[in-house]
């Protein structure tokens, strides 16, 4: 049974029991002479959520668990002489053809054995989505006939569906911070085992990036090769000529929009800033090569200065366009939260509009535009699609935009590419270098918080 089938049958059926429960509370409060406690579509509300949740719930649980058990009754299904003497590696690339050759892809002959386990295989994945499909319904049909039984006069449907909705709101902030703190002590657990071969000083403080694994007793491996210095380097560049790029345009085109614009010309430039915030990253990266990286190598060659394929200021370049519509909306969003009791106590005195701008409205939204800049300058340093694409591998420790350079992102990319040993040294700094990332980014945020909550005023 296909998915599109699995995930219908809780949204119909949710759909009917909002029908039948609205109306029959409906009913019940015309035939009834006293006012009914909740709403005829609070008790629809009840039934939708009451068949929603838990049959969510559910096809996420089964679809997670699903795969775990069909592999172990692969295994039941493979006669020992197949399976006796195997390595877990070996067994799981069986599974693996058993699969396969359940929905028609084969690579040569396979055995008879694997055949017939994966006809058996195909009854059982079928009988496994039938069984939910049939879970699904007793559960919907469940959950509406319980809402039918409660419809009368004082039930409080609202209630109950604001409490579903609060404990349903809780579990999804929980989902959220585990999520987080998941990522958080995965990042500081790997990190960990590799500061624990790699000397903490000499990343944070060395200049040398060769992260190679020492195959000789004599070879340079985890020891000497791990400073971080050049890579950090190359980011604050690549992120700071970002920076010089998005601030002001972002910042002048929200001024001029929020402040100066006739409605009808916002109206049109606003939504063609914004649609540079959709464009895909990717987009952006080739770009930069294809268009930004030949131009500034052709006008260096004009001008006689050479210019890296690689430069700094290719990425920097197109990530400052990516960012303009961020810092625009942030800042638009504060110019517009200003009272405009502001302004017009500022005309009674007698200034003029850029008076008004610049010694009031500015000073007022300048908490939320710093927040802003501060939540820009992260996600410039976390970009990864156009760096990956315009800049180099190569770990130069130099402050020129014209030079190539390489990131943190780049390094975890080019670390974790191809066929990766987790146990090695060079592997191991990916993960050094995600939790240096991850907290130079979190700290931006929270400064980011507590300038802004800082600096915020209240007004009447």
């Amino acid at each position: 049974m296909p998915l599109s089938i699995i995930f219908a049958i809780p949204v119909l059926l949710s759909i009917a029991g909002f029908i039948l429960a609205s109306r029959k509370a409906r009913r019940s409060g015309a035939a009834s002479e006293a006012r009914l406690h909740s709403l005829p579509k609070y008790h629809g509300y009840l039934a939708v959520l009451l068949v929603l949740v838990p049959s969510l719930t559910l096809i996420v649980a089964w679809l997670l668990l699903e795969p775990a058990v069909l592999n172990a009754y692969i295994r039941t299904l493979l006669p020992s002489s197949v399976t006796d003497g195997l390595s877990p590696s070996r067994l799981s690339l069986i599974v693996g053809e058993v699969r396969q050759a359940a929905v028609g892809i084969t690579f040569g002959e396979p055995s008879a054995a694997v055949l017939a386990a994966a006809e058996r295989f195909k009854s059982a994945a079928t009988l496994s989505r039938w069984i939910l499909a049939a879970l699904l319904l007793l559960i919907g049909a469940g959950a509406i006939a319980w809402v039918l039984s409660r419809v009368r006069v004082r039930f409080q449907a609202r209630n109950n569906a604001e409490r579903i909705l609060r404990w349903l709101l809780i579990g999804c902030a929980t989902v959220s911070i585990l999520a987080t703190a998941g990522i958080f002590f995965s990042l500081v657990f790997e990190g960990f085992r590799f500061f624990a071969v790699v000397s903490p000083i000499e990343f944070f403080f060395g200049t040398k990036w060769d992260p190679q694994i020492a195959i000789r007793a004599d070879q340079v491996g985890s020891t000497g090769a791990f400073g971080a210095v050049p890579i950090f380097v190359g980011t604050f560049v690549i992120a700071t000529t970002a920076m010089i790029v998005a601030l002001p345009v972002g910042l002048f085109a929200a001024i001029y929009m929020s402040e100066f614009a006739p409605r009808s010309i916002r109206g049109l430039v606003k939504p063609l800033i914004e649609v540079l915030a959709g464009i895909p990253t990717i987009v952006y990266g080739f770009f930069a090569v294809l268009v930004v990286s030949p131009a500034i190598r052709g006008a260096g060659e004009v001008v006689g200065v050479s210019v890296s394929p690689t430069a700094a200021i290719v990425p920097g370049l197109v990530m400052g366009v990516m960012l303009i519509p961020f810092i625009s909306s942030l800042t638009d969003d504060a110019l517009n939260a200003v009272p405009q009791s502001l302004r017009d106590g500022s005309f009674g005195l007698g200034a003029n509009k850029a008076e008004t701008v610049t010694r009031v409205v500015l000073p007022a939204a300048l908490p939320g535009i710093v927040g802003g800049v501060l939540l820009a300058s992260s996600r410039a340093i976390g970009e990864t699609m156009i760096v990956v694409m315009a800049a180099g591998l190569t770990a130069n420790l130099s402050a020129n935009p014209l030079e190539g350079v390489t990131t943190v992102t780049v390094q975890i990319v080019s670390l974790l590419t191809g066929d990766t040993e987790f146990d090695s040294p060079k592997t191991l700094a990916a993960f050094g270098l995600g939790l240096t990332l991850f907290i130079a980014t979190l700290g931006l945020n929270l400064i980011a918080l507590q300038v802004v909550k800082h600096f915020r005023e209240q007004y009447d």
